[in-house]
């Protein structure tokens, strides 16, 4: 069967069920990914996702500058701090998302509507679970312990505490976010999530400004504000898109008629592809987190922390949100030419994708490099010690940015492919043991500054951009296979 006729096959409404007959006719997948000139074909992915990662960092921007102008640095610091360690467990939870995209991208390319949206329910399924039953009551309870164990001053704890355990207890919201972005992505359809994405930024950045400052009868929150407004919109954007789902009209949805439990055969799969991803992402963040203690023992702790908040998790994520639309870009075209049985395209795609993501990653450091003060001037930051601490930090991250970028999509090419275990043992070597053992040798030997970490950041994201780049072009992904079986009657 070619693949114009898979795709018109399994593009048709399957006759034997009522309900399927109701809904709208499903879109055909995009076959321009698996055919045809490859710049635009990375592009059309690339570009949606980069712009919606953009527009959301800039979000948590606006939080930061709201609470650093108005609260003070003390504020910025919580949120940053509480980030890192939310992000942990979130992270862990949404790897089952990545297990998602490499089963979608590749039954995607190989036209096979039926098993791309059984994948997605059992995914949804699972992901919702594990975020009521593990992350919502372990995150609520062991909250206070983790900031103290990154050395969270008392002042900095005190705005963390609430923000962190809100952000908790009400993620469900975010992780539905991230599981549609993810299969539809997957499935060739990157200007749905953009359109979803820039929705929820603007109605999160509307409900932070009412919730932080308060208006009117609305009282103001703070720094839990922030937290509140997160979880609003993006509560309210997962219940549309739920109905959605349920109702079709997109690329994927949930099937109808065949049943709604778990699926064992898929959950398995993605575990298999995703519990590496999800190691990895836990790996990352631990390592942050070790790093934040670092910090937090420096002689300027709450200044550090700070600089560190907003250089680093704020405008650093100009490189890192662009680079990570570009990482999915990458595994969604590189998973579905390996399902079209393409593997020499889907390794073209991945060294073009790279080079768009180093071009945009120069261009982004060049204004770390050249105007740090005016930009951590947005961020309320004034005070001479953090703002000097910030500059140094900046000048280091514009170089460390062209790493980042190249590693990230060479990552998602692993990744899309089905290979998710080479970037979780690369991430164990360049972003926590060498960055961490660089701080705890000077900590031991002498005195630990702030240049001292971020040069240790610097040759961790210059060690993962080499390792990430090897390992993929040695092409043992090319072999992977995946199987969920014959869909239960």
């Amino acid at each position: 069967m070619t693949d114009a006729a898979a795709t018109a096959a399994t593009a048709t409404p399957d006759a034997r069920s009522p309900a399927s007959a109701a809904r709208p006719e499903r879109p055909k997948y995009d076959r321009s990914i698996v055919e045809g000139p490859l710049l635009p074909a990375v592009w059309k992915l690339a570009w949606p996702t980069m712009l919606t990662n953009i527009v959301g960092g800039l979000q948590g921007m606006v939080d930061q500058a709201l609470v650093g102008n108005m609260i003070g640095y003390k504020a910025n610091a919580a949120i940053g701090v509480s980030m890192q360690m939310w992000l942990i467990v979130m992270i862990f939870i949404s790897s089952l998302f990545t297990g998602m995209s490499v089963l979608v991208a590749r039954f995607a390319g190989a036209g096979d509507h039926e098993k791309v949206d059984r994948t997605v329910y059992q995914a949804f399924v699972t992901a919702i679970g594990l975020a009521v039953l593990v992350m919502a009551p372990i995150g609520y309870f062991s909250a206070p312990w983790l900031l103290n164990f990154v050395n969270a001053a008392p002042e900095v704890q005190r705005e963390a505490l609430p923000f962190l355990r809100i952000m908790f207890v009400f993620s469900g919201g975010m992780l539905v976010f991230f599981m549609l972005g993810g299969a539809l992505r997957s499935a060739g359809d990157a200007r749905t999530p953009m359109i979803l994405g820039i929705s929820l930024t603007v109605l999160n950045l509307v409900l932070n400004i009412i919730l932080i400052r308060g208006l009117g009868p609305i009282p103001a929150f703070g720094t839990k504000g922030a937290a509140m407004g997160t979880c609003i919109a993006s509560g309210s954007l997962a219940i549309y898109s739920l109905v959605k789902l349920w109702n079709g009209g997109w690329v994927v949805s949930f099937p109808r008629g065949r049943g709604y439990g778990p699926d064992w055969a898929i959950i398995r799969e993605l575990f298999r592809f995703g519990l590496p991803s999800g190691f990895q992402g836990i790996v990352a963040n631990i390592g942050g987190v070790f790093m934040l203690s670092f910090i937090g023992s420096l002689a300027l702790s709450a200044a550090s922390q700070a600089a560190f908040a907003v250089s680093y998790t704020q405008l650093f994520s100009l490189i890192t949100w662009t680079s990570v639309g570009l990482m999915g870009a990458s595994a969604a075209i590189a998973g579905q030419n390996l399902g079209a049985g393409k593997p020499d395209r889907a390794a073209a795609a991945v060294h073009v994708a790279a080079r768009i993501g180093l071009s945009s990653a120069a261009i982004i450091g060049a204004l770390f490099l050249f105007l740090p003060r005016q930009l951590l001037a947005i961020f309320g930051m004034h005070d001479p010690v953090v703002v000097g601490i910030g500059v140094q930090l900046l000048h280091v991250l514009s170089l460390s940015g062209l790493f980042i970028a190249v590693a990230l999509t060479y990552s998602g090419g692993l990744q899309g492919t089905g290979d998710t275990r080479s970037p979780l043992y690369i991430s164990i070597v360049s972003q926590v043991m060498l960055p961490l053992g660089i701080c705890y040798v000077i900590q031991r030997t002498g005195t630990l500054h702030p240049i001292h970490i971020w040069l240790a950041i610097l040759a961790g994201h210059a060690t993962r951009c080499t390792l990430s780049v090897l390992r993929f072009n040695q092409g043992r992904w090319r072999n992977i296979a995946v199987n969920i079986g014959a869909a239960k009657a």
